[in-house]
């Protein structure tokens, strides 16, 4: 919740900038755009406001916001760490050299401790907006239950006459109360109109009839749904004012473009009693908003923007109607394109869609082997093509690949000429680093077996953002999304992978499928071989995610030759505590032992 309330609020800003863009738009064309074509442009606003609370997935439009995104790469992620391999020395004879694990804490707590505590004050301010609301309805209700069924009979006979004007087949009850100052019409799936017992006793009949067209506008146009919208952002949204002031100048066009609708049924002499009767509604308007309910009157800074509009009205032309469509369809294309830049969720990218028509796939039951972490144990036989895997769910779940990224990161490197297979030596800057394998020049075999980050930094960043996004897709590299700072995506960021997607890309890999030089595929497979004796050999990476110093993500992933057999492995548990790539790696050992693959 910390989390989704640091990136709603992040896509508020984002939210502010497109609502301006849409006044603007606005603006510019509004000779174009007709009543109805403004308000409804409005509709737009309600869909991006809907955003934030939508399982979309993060676009690729973030990449064209690069300094903003690494402004935003500490607010969006609460958390950061600088991971290195456990090296598990493998022998065939059991003898092991010790592993050492590398893994820092280098993420904040404060704002994941802000996010908490803005989640709790906008919980609050909609539990506020809520108990406001309810006791608006709870009012409207007691005015329903004290109206009574319209008895006069002249203004009933005119009522049905405006019903066949407006060719509305419809039922909608008409009744007369003392406690309203202006006509409404409430409800969406039972709609009633209301109205007001001084107005039938004080207005004439031209008068009664222009509110009684408007309200029939309303229920024609369904401006009742568009109402409950509208009160359910101001809830949602009632911290920020500029989305508040959008949602008066949509009810302020609702109002327009339902005069302009009347003016419509209209002849121009009758204009101006129109707005005359509007005149006379503007000393009596009643400022106690009732929720989902619609009518005539309105604040007097609407009121004036109302009669404004119909002392200069003109009925549209076939031409301006055409033109109108056109720029409502360019400004709807152009806001919405945008949408993507609004995602709280991206639920759709944390999840690998994985095609198993094809896939020989045994389940297996492993928990006995996890002690509790939540994860996944994924294997591949090359030979057998068979799939076997524990939980399904959790392995075709995305995460951050942390340190296990660094095995395509070199066969990058190696690509660009940055580093060769020959020389791929790189000189320490003399910056401390915590951990003194660190403190000193690196080739690739150095830098991935202490898993360095700082060398690993540098190629990204020799390569730049194009490259190294342009490798990433080339590959099909997990969701593919380096948004912030990319020369540590990996690093509990934007970047995420499955286990699946781990398994297949070593694969592809080792095939030599991801259309790289094969002495490059030769250098990475040396650079993670971790043992290697006459017909066997294992190679492993691990990646270890810490988090206010503790271990929450551990992987280890690799495969194995023996005697001819080679499988390919992908292990991710993640927990609390203790969750580090070391773990990760005990628990593959002893499940490749006891299924006999590794000895």
């Amino acid at each position: 919740m910390a989390d989704f309330m640091i990136r709603f609020l992040i896509s508020n800003l984002f939210l502010c900038g497109l609502i301006g863009l849409l006044f603007l738009l606005k603006y510019l064309l509004k000779g174009s755009l007709t009543s109805r074509m403004q308000y409804r442009l409005w509709y737009v606003m309600l869909v991006l406001l809907s955003v934030p609370f939508l399982p979309l997935p993060a676009s690729g439009l973030l990449q064209f916001f690069p300094w903003i995104s690494g402004r935003l790469r500490g607010l969006l992620s609460s958390r950061t760490e600088i991971d290195a391999k456990n090296i598990p020395v493998l022998d065939s004879s059991a003898v092991m050299n010790p592993l050492q694990d590398f893994a820092l804490s280098a993420g904040r707590e404060m704002p994941s401790a802000i996010g908490t505590v803005l989640a709790a004050v906008w919980i609050a301010g909609i539990l506020a907006m809520v108990l406001l609301m309810l006791r608006s309805s709870s009012r409207f209700r007691r005015l329903k239950r004290s109206a009574l069924p319209l008895q006069n009979r002249e203004v009933r006979n005119l009522y049905e006459h405006c019903l066949k004007e407006m060719h509305i087949t419809a039922n909608i009850p008409i009744y007369s109360t003392a406690f309203l100052k202006s006509p409404v019409i409430a409800g969406f799936f039972r709609p009633c109109i209301y109205l007001p017992i001084h107005v039938i006793s004080d207005c004439r009949r031209l008068e009664l009839r222009y509110m009684l067209l408007h309200e029939l506008q309303h229920f024609r146009h369904r401006d009742a749904l568009a109402g409950y919208f509208m009160d359910l952002a101001g809830i949602l949204y009632w911290f920020n004012p500029l989305v508040w002031y959008a949602l008066g100048e949509m009810r302020a066009d609702r109002e327009v473009a339902c005069d302009a609708a009347v003016l419509e049924l209209l002849r121009e002499s009758e204009y101006k009693k129109y707005g005359d009767t509007l005149l006379g509604l503007a000393e009596k308007i009643s400022l106690v908003a009732f929720p989902f309910a619609v009518g005539i009157s309105g604040p007097m800074r609407q009121m004036q923007k109302r009669i404004r509009q119909i002392a200069s009205y003109q009925k549209p032309t076939a031409r301006k109607i055409t033109k109108g469509s056109l720029s409502f369809c360019l400004i709807s294309v152009l806001i919405l394109s945008f949408t993507p830049l609004l995602s709280t969720c991206a639920a759709e990218q944390n999840r690998y869609h994985w095609d198993v028509s094809s896939e020989v796939i045994s389940t297996v039951d492993l928990s006995s082997y996890f002690h509790g972490y939540k994860g996944s144990f994924v294997l591949y036989d090359l030979n057998a093509d068979v799939w076997n895997i524990y939980d399904m769910e959790h392995a075709t779940r995305r995460t951050s690949p942390n340190s296990t990224y660094k095995i395509y990161s070199a066969l990058f490197g190696l690509s660009e000429g940055i580093i060769t297979p020959e020389n791929s030596f790189m000189a320490w800057d003399k910056e401390s680093h915590p951990f003194d394998a660190w403190n000193a020049d690196q080739d690739l075999y150095s830098a991935m077996g202490a898993s360095v980050n700082w060398y690993f930094q540098n190629m990204a960043e020799q390569m730049g953002r194009s490259a190294v996004k342009r490798y990433i897709h080339q590959i099909g590299y997990g969701n593919e999304e380096i948004h912030f700072d990319f020369s540590t995506c990996w690093l509990q960021s934007s970047l995420k992978i499955s286990p699946v997607e781990q398994v297949e890309l070593l694969k592809n890999l080792y095939q030599n499928r991801l259309d790289f030089a094969p002495e490059h595929i030769d250098a990475v497979k040396k650079s993670i071989c971790l043992f290697s004796s006459e017909g066997q050999t294992f190679y492993g990476k691990t990646g270890t995610g810490r988090t206010e110093g503790r271990d929450v993500n551990g992987w280890f992933i690799g495969f194995t030759e023996a005697n001819g057999h080679t499988c390919f492995f992908a292990t991710n548990i993640q927990g609390e505590k203790e969750a580090s790539g070391k773990m990760a790696a005990a628990i593959t050992m002893s499940v490749l032992s006891d299924m006999n693959l590794w000895k």
